[in-house]
């Protein structure tokens, strides 16, 4: 019983202290952006409903494309216009804002805050995004691994052709995940890991990596109360941080295993990422320690297949509403392209409109429609108003790009719209910008071009059925389609042999 008073006491004691901070911090900066009003202790979690670009939407017509809203204990600065973000994402408040929040479930994840993608803006984060820029994402190595993204491309079309070439139905999500997971994990470690191939390699290791991965993305996409509520954290109420650290140490395991096995056969000349990083380990063993090169693995298996997958099937799925879009794309690869091989990733440059396909499809359903959050470093304005060193910036990109002042029709499916180049960065947000915007956003264009570009020159396509595909969405940390692709594919007859 005195147990459970002391537990008591020390809850609504530091529910006091946090209660006189937050209003002594409201005090010493009167000019805070506009807020509404919150409940004690949750702040305005209860307004936070999915989907959340969706229900903070009207918060910012309401107050202004800058606002204040409080998550528990934390403060978050929420904008929803271009010129905003450029003030965020420019000289003005680019380094201060270049941090990732210092959140629980960051820190397991991310290696107590040590991988490229939530190490604090300094050496260490500068050090692996020069890496990732020069040695892993150049336009060098990309050029000499093309190669490994066009053969998986043509594995996938391979594998779904019926021997009579007739017309059948397929499930585009599960192309498009084992697509993007063999392209990731045989450029990053020489392994694949999806498909029913030979050249699969260990299937019980392929297992386990599925498995994890599957493991991975549930909690990424389920909110952790202990951010926001560190208290619940502290007295074990929350399990996601239990189960985060649990997977963690499976990861651990098995990325040590990847990194084991490339010592033993790999060669920096192979073009495998690991095997670069294990030379540059040989060079700076001070900096490219075996936890930071497990940390670039997994932040590269991360980015490099959730959110490309996403997109392919969300651009096949405007396309099949859209017959007419499908067909112009049709026509202007067997202009450029012909049918006497399969479309390359040298071909992209040529295909115009299959690039205005892919950025309308990229505004229309941005994958992370709120970024990926800042945190501030320092005290700095936004829009005029004093943002506190220590708040969480959260972009609302889905709410520009959907934006009916800074879009003619922003409903509405229009790829020529992109015929002109968007000559504002900042209503355009899919790979985010700045200091941490994506450094992989030109492998993420070859990757979706050829992907798109290679279906579309070797099969037809059509919905299954008369009614339109459904574009409900399934929120979490990204916007997956509620509904998996499903469409009816026939391979073009004189295309049959190239894909073989």
């Amino acid at each position: 019983m005195n147990k459970m008073m002391e537990t008591y006491v020390f809850i609504f004691t530091l529910v006091l202290i946090i209660f006189i901070l937050f209003n002594k911090r409201k005090k010493s900066n009167s000019n805070l952006p506009p807020s509404p009003p919150s409940l004690p202790i949750l702040g305005h979690l209860h307004l936070l409903k999915q989907p959340h670009h969706e229900t903070l939407l009207p918060l910012s017509r309401n107050l202004g494309p800058v606002i204040m809203l409080r998550f528990g204990v934390r403060m978050a600065v929420v904008v929803t216009s271009p010129s905003a973000v450029e003030e965020c994402f420019t000289k003005t408040n680019d380094i201060a804002l270049a941090n990732r929040p210092l959140t629980p479930s960051n820190k397991y994840l991310n290696y107590n805050f040590t991988t490229m993608g939530a190490a604090p803006y300094g050496d260490l984060w500068r050090a692996q995004h020069r890496v990732a820029a020069s040695e892993l994402l150049s336009a060098t190595r990309l050029d000499a691994t093309t190669h490994l993204r066009d053969l998986e491309v043509k594995l996938m079309c391979t594998r779904n052709i019926l021997n009579d070439g007739s017309w059948h139905q397929v499930d585009l999500k599960a192309w498009f995940c084992g697509l993007l997971n063999n392209i990731t994990t045989t450029e990053i470690m020489g392994e694949r890991y999806y498909g029913d191939e030979m050249n699969i390699g260990d299937r019980k290791q392929a297992l386990v990596f599925r498995d994890m991965m599957g493991e991975l993305f549930k909690l990424l996409h389920t909110p952790s109360i202990g951010d926001f509520l560190p208290l619940l954290g502290w007295l074990g109420v929350v399990g996601h941080e239990k189960k985060m650290i649990a997977l963690m140490k499976r990861v651990d395991k098995f990325l040590e295993e990847v990194i084991a096995k490339r010592r033993r056969v790999g060669s920096c000349e192979s073009g495998i990422m690991v095997d670069k990083l294990l030379d540059l380990q040989q060079q700076e063993p001070e900096l490219f320690t075996d936890q930071i090169i497990k940390g670039l693995i997994l932040i590269m298996l991360i980015a490099g297949t959730e959110t490309p997958y996403l997109t392919l099937e969300w651009t096949m799925s405007l396309l099949l509403n859209n017959p007419n879009a499908m067909e112009k794309i049709k026509n202007e690869i067997d202009t450029h392209v012909g049918s006497d091989r399969l479309l390359q990733e040298s071909d992209l440059d040529e295909l115009s409109y299959l690039q205005s396909i892919i950025n309308e499809s990229l505004r229309l359903y941005p994958t992370l429609p709120l970024l990926l959050p800042r945190e501030a470093s320092e005290d700095i304005k936004i829009g005029g108003y004093s943002v506190p060193r220590g708040t969480m910036l959260m972009v609302n990109a889905w709410a520009i790009q959907r934006d009916p002042v800074l879009w003619d029709e922003p409903d509405k499916f229009m790829p020529e719209r992109f015929d002109r180049r968007c000559e504002d960065k900042y209503k355009m947000l899919a790979f985010s910008v700045g200091r941490r915007g994506c450094p992989g956003t030109n492998l993420g264009y070859r990757i979706l071009g050829l992907a798109l570009g290679t279906l579309i020159q070797a099969f037809q396509w059509e919905k299954i059925g008369v009614e339109e595909v459904d574009m409900t969405a399934f929120y979490g940390l990204s916007m997956a389609k509620l509904k998996s692709l499903q469409a009816l594919c026939k391979p073009r007859s004189n295309m049959i042999k190239h894909i073989i």
